[in-house]
């Protein structure tokens, strides 16, 4: 079984917990429902963390079957995260678009300071060819990560994320029967100094994003270390 090797930074998580499951109920048949465009204190419409915490040490494997770390591949960088999958029906597609459309009206430079990541939900058919083909339809940039379905889940528990679980019957094994998988829903935004600043869930528009944009990277640029010394 490949292990993610978590490392976890210990906080008092109360408020964090509460500020991520509000946003991060599982599922992926629906965006979230009455979202809050009111801008937080930092200006931010995306739900900010009330209590920003350091992002886990994790490492699982691209889709050319590299070793990612993630704490050292991002360094530096604003890095939007995501968990979802291919086959995702609604959700995950829409939230990718949406993204893409948004970072497609930044300039080159601001551009290249943001990171997207993709961890699929559903290894199981997320094969890398897959993964790759996938996100290559909005961007040839953005990085997909796999790992078994144990170890994404333990990331996900490490960002205080639900795990994500088949909906319904499993299917047998070796079957070619569809199904669906149960997943958190926000794209979370990580600052390159491996602080989890805001998250922005099934639902968010194009222009909340390019609102919000440019809030994370100046944000970004104020406290994000040089590539290479990320945290241990």
């Amino acid at each position: 079984m490949r292990r993610s090797g978590v490392r976890t930074a210990r906080l008092g998580a109360t408020l964090v917990v509460a500020t991520l499951a509000a946003a991060s109920a599982p599922g992926c048949s629906a965006p979230d429902a009455g979202i809050d465009r009111s801008e937080g204190a930092s200006g931010l419409r995306g739900r900010e963390v009330e209590r920003p915490f350091e992002a886990p040490e994790f490492t699982l494997v691209d889709t050319e079957g590299r070793r990612y770390d993630f704490r050292q591949e991002t360094a530096g960088s604003l890095t939007l995260l995501f968990f979802g999958y291919t086959w995702c029906p609604d959700i995950c597609p829409v939230q990718m678009a949406v993204l893409n459309a948004a970072l497609d009206d930044l300039a080159y430079a601001d551009r290249r300071a943001i990171e997207v990541v993709f961890v699929t939900t559903d290894p199981a058919r997320d094969t890398p060819e897959r993964l790759r083909g996938w996100l290559d339809r909005y961007d040839p940039s953005f990085i997909g990560l796999r790992g078994d379905i144990d170890a994404v889940n333990e990331v996900q528990a490490a960002f205080h994320l639900p795990p994500a679980r088949i909906e319904g019957d499993p299917p047998p094994p070796g079957s070619d029967q569809p199904y669906d998988v149960g997943h958190a829903t926000p794209v979370l935004a990580i600052t390159g100094d491996a602080v989890v600043r805001a998250l922005y869930p099934g639902g968010i528009r194009q222009t909340d994003w390019r609102h919000d944009l440019p809030i994370l990277l100046r944000l970004n640029r104020t406290v994000a270390r040089p590539a290479g010394e990320a945290g241990g």
